[in-house]
């Protein structure tokens, strides 16, 4: 438990048979609950996930690949059902420090957000230890998710070391999260429009010498454009609507109802 919050951390996981289990036990001791979401990894990720001892732990496993942002969601409704005030999401690969947790989780434990996200842009040591093409990469979507999101205070978009509190998620219809890569942009153009307050959170960029990115560039670019264009546009279809049902009191059936 954190600062009253029973905590549960995400770790969506593919393909990590080399890191998983250290990843697991790095998690901090206050964390309640560890749920590792294996998305139907083709190598031992499962098998080493659930040899470690680690109390509150679940190993889940789909049973074919179905993407990070489905790993997460699958995470969350688990967390949710376990009773969590709060979930933290931790990559399977090791990527992201366990020191930077409480960082996340202070501004809910405050009652000041509802979601934190981590921004690697407000640690230093960015420029140096981030490769030059996905620093490159994340400034440019990370301004265009500023805009398709409506956190115009936001940064560091593709940073998924994230925390979020329970009642956020019960906002969320996570069927409708995006399920691959492009689910940082969505799900914060989804957080806005059910009025969710979000915040950034310093975190350390980590970067290990064996360190190998799994996304390639044709699989992320096109789902990518395809998230930040919808996402814009649902958001001003949901502005539209709020402005036009007090002005004219418009249909309801113009734009889909709000979610949450």
């Amino acid at each position: 438990m954190y600062r009253g919050l029973e905590v549960a951390v995400v770790i969506p996981a593919f393909n990590e048979e080399r890191h998983i289990a250290a990843t697991v036990r790095s998690v901090p001791g206050f964390v309640d609950r560890v749920i590792v979401v294996d998305d139907a990894s083709r190598d031992a990720t499962h098998h080493l996930a659930r040899r470690e001892r680690r109390r509150g732990l679940a190993v889940l496993r789909h049973e074919r690949n179905r993407g990070v942002g489905a790993a997460i969601a699958t995470g969350y409704r688990a967390a949710l059902a376990a009773g969590s005030d709060a979930a933290v999401v931790m990559a399977g690969d090791g990527q992201m420090d366990p020191a930077d947790m409480p960082a996340l989780l202070d501004p809910i434990a405050a009652g000041r957000a509802d979601y934190v996200k981590g921004n690697r842009f407000r640690d230093r040591g960015v420029w140096r230890v981030m490769p030059v093409l996905r620093l490159l990469g994340n400034l440019v979507l990370s301004v265009l998710t500023k805009l398709s999101s409506g956190y115009l205070r936001l940064f560091d978009s593709q940073c998924g070391y994230t925390a979020i509190s329970a009642g956020a998620l019960a906002r969320l219809d996570l069927g409708r999260l995006f399920p691959r890569y492009g689910y940082p942009n969505d799900i914060l153009a989804r957080l806005w429009v059910a009025g969710c307050r979000a915040l950034d959170a310093p975190v350390r960029p980590v970067y290990g010498r064996s360190w190998r990115s799994g996304i390639r560039p044709w699989n992320a670019v096109y789902p990518i454009a395809w998230v930040l264009v919808r996402s814009f546009l649902w958001r001003m279809g949901w502005t539209l609507r709020g402005l036009c049902g007090r002005a004219y009191r418009c249909p309801d059936n113009l734009l889909s109802p709000r979610q949450g």
